[in-house]
């Protein structure tokens, strides 16, 4: 039997943090469970696309809307299971078990999130993402794993350049479950806008999409700040 997973990763300028988020996926493919990478590049004008090719990835290029990308990397994806992780996002040590348990559910599931480093702050902003995540809303950066035909039965992600993760979570609703692994994310967007900034401002933009605002306008008015 093929291994069930197809890994999906998007990425634009991401050479600095994609090779620690490909190294966590080693043990899964020691274990027999990775059967593919999946890199949807959004026209990377670093060494991306290259350094993906250097690990065996499949690269599908393609316009620079993330819900877009890892619309045309599932769509490409032939496993049973699909993993979607950010670029800046690793695996923690452990994740091989908890993710065999959890093909036990035929469930969607997303991963605790830590941060790799951020103190008091970032143990903060983990605390409302896991909290967050148990009423339904886990984000992109907390990784996903889900069947195949889930995916497809809800109509997989939408081709938005922002809150695609969102908005598949929504269309999920009552077939997300936790995986006890951990997703460690890098920290370096907060770090740089500062933790209570970036934090508010995921805050506002989050309730500018339950309120009606387009993606199209979040995605203008979040990259522009």
């Amino acid at each position: 039997m093929r291994a069930p997973i197809s890994v999906i990763i998007p990425t634009l300028n991401a050479e600095a943090h994609l090779g620690t988020c490909l190294t966590s996926l080693m043990p899964g493919l020691e274990a027999g469970l990775i059967r593919e990478l999946i890199v949807s590049d959004g026209g990377s004008s670093d060494a991306t696309v290259a350094l993906a090719k250097e690990w065996g990835a499949e690269v599908i290029e393609g316009s620079a809307s993330r819900g877009a990308q890892l619309a045309r990397g599932c769509q490409a994806a032939q496993g049973r299971w699909f993993l979607v992780l950010h670029a800046d996002t690793a695996l923690a040590e452990g994740w091989v078990g908890p993710v065999l348990k959890h093909f036990e559910s035929h469930q969607a599931g997303w991963f605790r999130l830590s941060f790799d480093e951020g103190g008091v702050a970032g143990a903060v902003v983990c605390y409302w993402a896991n909290l967050r995540s148990r009423f339904g809303l886990p984000y992109g950066d907390q990784g996903l794993l889900l069947p195949a035909d889930l995916y497809d039965r809800v109509g997989g992600y939408p081709q938005q350049p922002l809150m695609e993760d969102v908005a598949l979570a929504l269309a999920l609703k009552g077939h997300l479950r936790p995986i006890r692994a951990t997703a460690v994310t890098s920290a370096s967007r907060y770090r740089r806008q500062g933790w209570l900034r970036r934090g508010m401002r995921n805050l506002w933009t989050l309730a500018r999409f339950f309120v009606g605002t387009s993606p199209q306008r979040l995605a203008d008015s979040y990259y522009r700040s």
